[in-house]
């Protein structure tokens, strides 16, 4: 497996020594045990379904919080009550293999194969998230600040200097990793304030460690609730139809394997349809990479949730001829006055649903906020590789076009605004002015988690700091 660690950090495959290996974590370990439990049964509410998530669905999620119990619990799941077989290999992102290796599903090989990159240290997550192996900016920024986890880990008995340096640099690199992923920026920054807090306050290297894990596992347990009650408002959002399906297109991923633990605008979707709703998606192939016919057809599948995958171009024939009741997509960034950064493609579906009086509904979480992009266009956009567009999916294609011909492939268009019909956060679909909506929404996130913490004396997910 081709890797660019960071230096100093072990590479995937390298055995670790018993010295560099960390006692177990009881607490942390109970903690994800529990907190999936209470996970689940919130999840089980949403848009009033019995169950948001089949069983193979919630066993497979668990990967992350029991990585031992994970096979047997698959195994129990593919048959459900009454002998129903039930879709298996529903899957979050990323478990953990042990304490100090995170397995990150290679999404570049779905639907072909369900293989696992390993990431130890800040320079695997960096390079998990440049080179696509995960997708999506929630599941992302929780990798990366896993990896910053990992990287604190690994210098823990160095020097402060040398301790400060290693993490210095690898918070940059994880941050130039796609620099419109504007979670990864969010949960990087987040990660270092924590840690400058502990140095400022005397903190040594093992401290420091034990810290920044605890605010990776942190971050991710609020983005999964974050996400939950994302994908409960969208469903919520999403029009009525009276007895016929919903008929509802999407572009781009935004599942599970985007989110983390849960999608937002594909888990909206999930959620209705194990709600007992009837509805069937269209699914744009999403080019160059074709995410949306691999990754979220593939989601969908396992979900067991009714869908179609067509070409990106036909989306507008489907949208004028009355086959699309609502759009619904994600976003990676958004843009103080409301304007969203998203998949390359949004904009256009966004002026066509606009044009035919279709909804466009955009889900996305708040650490997407870029207050200091006062519109989209004040935000840098990324330019991928041409092999992405010449011969994706990592292998030989036939050829498309003349040799030498020149090539673009931009990652990420803007979407206005004003052609966003409803923007949705954590904190609820958000109004206009959106510049006023948007400053409100993150005063009432912040709001939201002090008052759990008071409720709970700071420890809100139940993971005491075990900082000296």
């Amino acid at each position: 497996m081709t890797d660019e660690p960071t230096p100093g950090t072990p590479q995937p495959g390298t055995p670790q020594t018993d010295v560099d290996a960390p006692a177990p974590d009881q607490a942390r370990r109970r903690f994800f045990r529990d907190f999936a439990g209470e996970l689940l049964h919130t999840a089980a509410t949403v848009a009033g379904a019995a169950s948001v998530l089949q069983r193979s669905s919630i066993a497979a999620a668990s990967a992350l919080l029991d990585p031992e119990g994970t096979a047997q619990a698959l195994a129990a799941a593919e048959t459900g009550s009454g002998g129903v077989a039930l879709p298996a290999g529903f899957r979050t992102s990323f478990r953990f293999d042990s304490d100090t290796q995170l397995l990150v599903v290679d999404q570049r090989r779905i639907p072909e194969a369900l293989v696992e990159y390993e990431v130890r240290s800040a320079g695997h997550a960096a390079y998990a998230i440049r080179h696509r192996v995960v997708e999506g900016g929630p599941a992302c920024a929780q990798v990366a600040a896993i990896g910053l986890a990992l990287s604190a880990h690994g210098v823990r008995e160095s020097s402060p200097a040398v301790l400060r340096a290693t993490l210095k640099a690898a918070a940059s690199a994880v941050k130039v990793s796609r620099p419109p992923l504007r979670s990864v920026t969010w949960a990087v920054d987040r990660v270092m304030d924590r840690f400058e807090d502990l140095v400022a306050n005397g903190a040594d290297g093992v401290a420091v460690a034990i810290a920044l894990r605890h605010e990776a596992d942190r971050i991710v347990a609020e983005s999964t609730v974050d996400n939950g009650r994302i994908a409960e408002m969208a469903a919520a959002a999403l029009p009525g139809t009276d007895d016929r399906p919903l008929r509802v297109l999407t572009h781009g991923t935004s599942g599970a394997l985007s989110g983390g633990q849960f999608g937002t605008a594909l888990g909206a979707l999930q959620a209705l349809h194990h709600g007992g709703r009837s509805l069937h998606v269209w699914v744009a192939e999403s080019r160059p990479l074709l995410t949306g016919s691999r990754v979220t057809a593939w989601e969908l599948a396992q979900a067991g949730v009714p869908h179609t995958v067509v070409i990106d171009a036909a989306a507008g024939y489907l949208i004028a001829n009355g086959e699309v009741d609502a759009v619904i997509v994600a976003a990676d960034r958004i843009a103080a006055n409301g304007d969203v950064v998203a998949a390359i493609g949004t904009y256009p579906l966004a002026a066509l649903a606009s044009r035919h009086e279709v909804p466009f509904l955009v889900c996305a979480a708040l650490s997407a906020l870029d207050a200091a992009a006062p519109t989209g266009s004040a935000v840098t956009l990324e330019t991928r590789p041409e092999r992405e567009l010449v011969a994706p999916n990592l292998r030989p294609a036939p050829a498309t076009m003349p040799l030498a011909t020149a090539v673009s492939n931009p990652a990420f268009d803007i979407t206005p605004t004003d052609l966003i019909g409803t923007l949705i956060t954590e904190e609820g679909a958000l109004g206009s002015p959106r510049g006023a909506a948007l400053i409100a929404a993150t005063e009432a996130r912040a709001r939201r988690w002090a008052e759990a913490d008071a409720t709970s004396g700071g420890d809100v997910f139940g993971v005491a700091a075990e900082v000296a």
